[in-house]
């Protein structure tokens, strides 16, 4: 097992550079444009692409880190440059991670690359898993998938909200109940197919943040895919649904299982977008001058300023230390999974609303980015579990008892 440091090693420190160089350069000048315009950012994805930064083969190099935070250090770089096309970047890899959580070694080969595209034609996945009335109560989950034995075929009929990606993607991961009387563990995710028939979506839905990303929401109608479609595999989830109707404690079912590996990724999302808002704040403390002398020499925007850089500190170590954990394998006793997301955005959510407060009516204007960053904020407390979920999590975990 791979010791804990703080110490980035030398890898580290070149991923860590090179994508904030990216973010820097490329994401940050075009970020206004791209949140006004409410629009996938494609030839940012491409520029990205061509560089090596999306596509399977980082997030490989990324994965193989033994520490576990080479990620979350490219995730924070990339969302302080924005988070809108950051999403744009990185949502495709929520799917990734649905395949590879319940997957088939043959089954990653086939899909992964399918779902980044090539350099030329680059191309988004979707993660399809909550639903109008099963957001945070995954055992309420509708979409059914059927298994048509003489064709070996899966019939999935059902809607999914709120899908990063939904209708524009390549390749989407959906999750469905096969034995709705078992709750959550009768579920299992399957990937439906580039062009598959029966598949529609909403248009893009308008949303307060992440405006360059694409929402929306995803129908099922006697969609049909193959059963290799199955991830894992029939014989697998025929072994899962038995033990489960025997009463056997069971592994986490399947959008669970994708939620886990994502969340301390998820919260170095939020991360980046507080430590833009900081450094934002900061810089205009220093230069803003009223009463004669520059407004960080007020004590009350001093001692502000101090809190959000200690809290944007505490936060990441926590993201350090889920990350860490989650790739050597060490459980997670104490909810540290939900640690790091809960604590990660409900920072964001604090330290932008100060920045916004600091720059005072100039941060109510779109001229300053704080007020994006301000907006853009505000999911990180929701998706991928609620901050009240994260909180029913972690005291589940400390106390052993199943909380309500």
């Amino acid at each position: 097992m791979v010791e804990f440091s703080l110490d980035l090693n030398e890898d580290q420190r070149d991923v860590r550079d090179w994508v904030h160089g990216f973010a820097k350069d490329v994401v940050r000048p075009a970020a206004a444009e791209w949140d006004a315009r409410e629009e996938t950012p494609w030839p940012i994805i491409q520029e990205a692409a061509k560089i090596g930064l999306y596509g399977f083969e980082f997030i490989a190099n990324c994965w193989a880190d033994p520490t576990g935070l080479s990620l979350p250090i490219a995730n924070e770089e990339l969302f302080w440059g924005d988070a809108g096309i950051g999403l744009g970047i990185f949502g495709t890899t929520l799917a990734v991670a649905a395949i590879y959580g319940s997957g088939t070694p043959e089954q990653m080969v086939e899909w992964v690359p399918q779902c980044f595209g090539t350099v030329d034609e680059p191309a988004v996945a979707a993660f399809c898993t909550t639903e109008p009335e099963a957001g945070s109560d995954v055992g309420s989950m509708r979409t059914r998938a059927v298994y048509d034995e003489a064709k070996d075929e899966w019939v999935l009929n059902g809607q999914k909200a709120y899908a990063t990606n939904g209708g524009i993607a390549a390749v989407h991961v959906v999750t469905a109940s096969v034995d709705p009387s078992l709750g959550s563990r009768g579920q299992a995710a399957f990937v439906v197919p580039p062009g598959t028939p029966g598949l529609a979506a909403t248009k893009k839905l308008k949303k307060l943040g992440l405006r360059a990303s694409h929402t929306a929401d995803i129908f099922l109608d006697n969609v049909r895919v193959p059963g290799s479609c199955l991830l894992g595999g029939k014989e697998a989830l025929d072994e899962r649904l038995a033990r489960a109707r025997s009463g056997q404690r069971a592994a986490s079912q399947a959008a669970m299982r994708t939620f886990e590996l994502s969340r301390p990724t998820v919260g170095s999302q939020a991360l980046g977008v507080a430590r833009a808002a900081y450094e934002y704040a900061l810089d205009y403390a220093k230069d803003r001058v009223q009463f004669g002398r520059p407004i960080i020499e007020n004590q009350a925007i001093a001692f502000t300023l101090a809190d959000m850089k200690m809290e944007i500190d505490a936060a990441r170590l926590l993201v350090w230390r889920a990350s860490w954990m989650g790739r050597n394998n060490r459980p997670f006793e104490a909810g540290e999974g939900s640690m790091s997301k809960l604590k990660a955005s409900e920072v964001a959510v604090s330290v932008t609303d100060k920045a916004v407060q600091i720059l005072g009516g100039a941060g109510f204007l779109r001229e300053h980015p704080v007020e994006r960053w301000y907006r853009d904020a505000k999911i990180y407390t929701i998706f991928e579990g609620t901050s009240e979920i994260q909180r029913l999590v972690i005291s589940r975990a400390i106390s052993g008892m199943q909380i309500r």
